[in-house]
């Protein structure tokens, strides 16, 4: 009997995530010659409608100008599937005669893969492919799809160093990054002393206050002259909350299909702008939301994540005669390492940033956090320390 695999990709794009689809499908193709992989258009949704590509009828050479080009090429979705959604994502793998589903995403994707495989027994294999820019998946040291945005995050800081050295003021970088903030963190992977910005680094797992903000912007005002900020979306105020439910008046708060609070406008920005301006009048202030635009950045894509969301595909294909799982980048002996674990280890976790990633006062990374990025990162680029 001809195996056939599905592929789809959930939540996020990323500048990567095509590379992980074009290695599962060159996988499959050399270990089974007469193989046919379908791809569903917008993540579980096509599997359920019955909506595929047939991407085992593209070349080598159309495969690889896929895998190279950023966001999701085969559509994506947030679906959360309840009982009956998982039905019928079960009924359209079983009409199409699937034998593998490899679905690409983060924290969300990997719980839909976990009920799926409850329901199916051991009819289907159920492979959950790693990706999120966020990087927060537990069992794995790093995501396809981080190194790459983490690297647009550390150029930008680093400009904007740059510029509000020559012009002072206050400026604030608003970074995705809902519950960890391992993307926020990288803004400060070029840093090399405390002149370098970011001068505040505020993340999600760090609650603060807005009196603390403009203390701290006091500060380092009256040591440097400027001070530039790197914050999370997702940052929160001392009771736990999004400090845009706190600066946003309620009438302008959006809500996604979930009751999640919408992080990626502009409105926090523009709050917080406002916010800063009234505490400390007079000086230049400026706010800038990254929004959507880091995740799948064609300038800034690492040829490391590349490589590695390649081999993650190829890696599904291979793990899929052993059955479920997700697969995991982890760190061994210096070197990344592939590995398949249950799909329950990763499902609907989330992993966040170690105490030890943050300082104790909680508005900055730690060497051992730097260690980490750099790791991750290529040297930061020889640029000239103004004169100013």
């Amino acid at each position: 009997m001809t195996k056939l695999f599905v592929i789809a990709q959930g939540g996020g794009p990323t500048a990567v995530i095509n590379q992980t689809v074009a290695g599962a499908v060159l996988a499959a193709r050399e270990k089974y010659p007469d193989a046919r992989f379908l791809g569903a258009r917008h993540g579980v949704r096509g599997v359920a409608s019955g909506d595929f590509v047939t991407l085992s009828e593209l070349s080598k050479t159309d495969l690889m100008r896929f895998a190279n080009t950023p966001n999701s090429g085969l559509g994506s979705t947030r679906d959360k599937p309840d009982e009956d959604y998982c039905q019928r994502i079960l009924a359209g793998l079983d009409h199409a005669g699937a034998s593998t589903f490899i679905y690409i995403g983060g924290n969300d994707t990997s719980g839909t893969m976990a009920i799926l495989e409850d329901a199916a027994g051991d009819a289907i294999h159920f492979i959950h492919a790693p990706k999120t820019i966020d990087n927060d998946l537990v069992e794995n040291d790093h995501t396809p799809g981080f190194m790459s945005a983490a690297l647009f995050v550390a150029n930008a800081f680093l400009s904007v160093d740059l510029d509000f050295r020559a012009m002072p003021g206050v400026y604030v970088g608003i970074v995705m990054g809902r519950h960890a903030g391992f993307l926020t963190a990288s803004a400060a992977a070029w840093r090399r002393d405390e002149s370098d910005g970011p001068h505040l680094v505020y993340l999600p797992e760090v609650p603060f206050t807005e009196g603390q903000l403009v203390g701290d912007i006091k500060r380092v005002l009256d040591r440097h002259g400027r001070c530039v900020i790197a914050m999370s979306e997702g940052v929160q105020t001392a009771d736990h909350r999004p400090l845009a439910e706190s600066l946003i008046p309620a009438h302008l708060h959006e809500r996604d299909d979930h009751g999640n609070l919408q992080l990626s406008g502009g409105d926090l920005g523009q709050a917080l702008k406002l916010a800063i301006k009234d505490d400390l009048p007079g000086v230049r202030a400026r706010v800038d939301t990254f929004g959507y635009l880091p995740r799948g950045f064609l300038g800034t894509v690492s040829d490391i994540d590349r490589a590695e969301a390649f081999a993650v595909g190829r890696y599904a294909v291979e793990a899929s005669e052993e059955g479920s799982g997700s697969v995991a980048q982890q760190y061994e002996n210096g070197k990344t390492v592939l590995k398949l674990v249950p799909l329950s280890a990763v499902a609907n976790k989330t992993k966040r940033m170690p105490d030890d990633f943050i300082t104790d006062d909680g508005c900055h990374v730690t060497d051992t956090g730097l260690a980490y990025l750099r790791r991750l990162l290529p040297p930061r680029p020889d640029a000239w320390t103004p004169f100013v």
